[in-house]
Parts: structure tokens; sequence; C-alpha cells
């Protein structure tokens, strides 16, 4: 599958601001326990599973494909902007960082055993993340595990809505919307949390963790 045009205008838009993002986000598993705590039952089910590598998609500048690879997985980072797998190469010169897109990862058929995609899909448009997953369930072993996270919509019956994410057009998902979406591509979805805003959140909207198993 080719790369969509849409991925151009977000690979710049983080491109230019790496640094400070970099920056702004290296301790932002500190103080969010739950999904450090899910972040912990994915590695263990993917270990569980067998010896397969974990792919980081949307790693930005590697501090949670070091935090998996932190609690015994074979991770490595993908990311569609150059930058940020520059500064990712140079924080953790230890781990594995490419530069690619979701949508045309270069890896074999089968060759995963996790993803986790944290709120890396929310710069796809609509109409192309059926592909995206679809791409997903390429990569991923039979048996082998995907970790969504994402911003939920307000209302159920609203399958996404677009919001400001001041970097790049964002969307967020009805987690029903998704998870069929899931099962088209053939993954079943296994658990999910749903983590209401704490008082103190920039945006008031509510976050879901999605785990699903390759079929």
């Amino acid at each position: 599958m080719a790369e969509p045009d849409s991925l151009d205008a977000t690979r710049e838009a983080y491109d230019a601001i790496a640094p400070v993002y970099a920056e702004q986000f290296r301790d932002t598993l500190r103080d969010r326990p739950l999904e450090r705590a899910f972040l912990g039952a994915f590695a263990e089910i993917v270990r569980a599973g067998g010896d397969g590598q974990v792919a980081d998609l949307g790693c930005g500048p590697g501090h949670i494909t070091a935090h998996l690879a932190g609690l015994g997985l074979k991770a490595f980072g993908v990311d569609a902007s150059p930058a940020m797998i520059g500064l990712a190469r140079e924080a953790h010169p230890g781990l594995r960082f490419d530069t690619g897109s979701m949508a045309a990862l270069d890896l074999a058929d089968g060759t995963l055993g996790g993803i986790l995609s944290r709120a890396s899909i929310i710069h796809t448009p609509p109409p192309e993340l059926p592909a995206v997953i679809a791409e997903f369930h390429r990569v991923l072993a039979p048996g082998g595990h995907l970790l969504l996270s994402f911003l939920a919509t307000d209302d159920p019956a609203l399958p996404t809505q677009s919001y400001d994410h001041r970097v790049a057009t964002a969307y967020r998902w009805s987690p029903d919307h998704l998870t069929a979406i899931l099962r088209t591509s053939g993954l079943t979805e296994v658990a999910r949390t749903l983590r209401e805003p704490e008082p103190t959140d920039h945006r008031q909207f509510r976050e879901v963790q999605l785990l699903a198993r390759s079929a």
C-alpha cells in the first residue's frame, strides 16, 4: 500500500516541533499509572505468546519504545517524521528506530508479536483508517496483539469527530466503530478501558485503551 497524501502535512508539522515535543513528553508516563499498568499487561500478554518483535508505530522521540524494551519486549519504533526518529536514535542508541508510514510498513507478513499504536491513528483521515488497520493485521503474526490508544467521541453513535490538535488535523473515534473496523480486518477485541478526563487535563476528552488479537 502506498503512503497516503495526507501524511505529508503531518510529517512536516512534527518535523517542525520535534525538539519541543520530545522535551514536553519525555516523562509522559510518570503521572499515568493506569496507562503504565495497561502497557505492562500488554507486555506480559505478548511475551506469553512467544518471542516476536513489537513495533511502536508513531513512536515519536522513542520514550515509549524504550519503556516497552524495559518491560522485556523486543521493541522497535517507526515514525513518519525523520526529525523524531533522529531524536529517538540519539536518546536511545541501543534500540532500533525506522522512518516509515503506518499505511505502508516495510515488514513481511506475520512478523510481529505485537503492535503499539499510542495515539498514532489520530491524524489518519477516517476514510483511510480501514486500510491502516488492515496493514496492522498484515504484519501481525496469528495470535499477535494490537494495543490502540485514542480519544473517544462525545457520543458513541458518532463514528468520528475532528478536533483542534494544534499540530495537525486530528480525529476522535467511537470505540465501537473502531472495534467494527478491527473485526473487518481480522482483529478481535480482547479488552478496553475508558478513562474519564481529569480536571487538569488539557483536553476534556475520554481516552480509550483497546486491546485486540489477530486471528
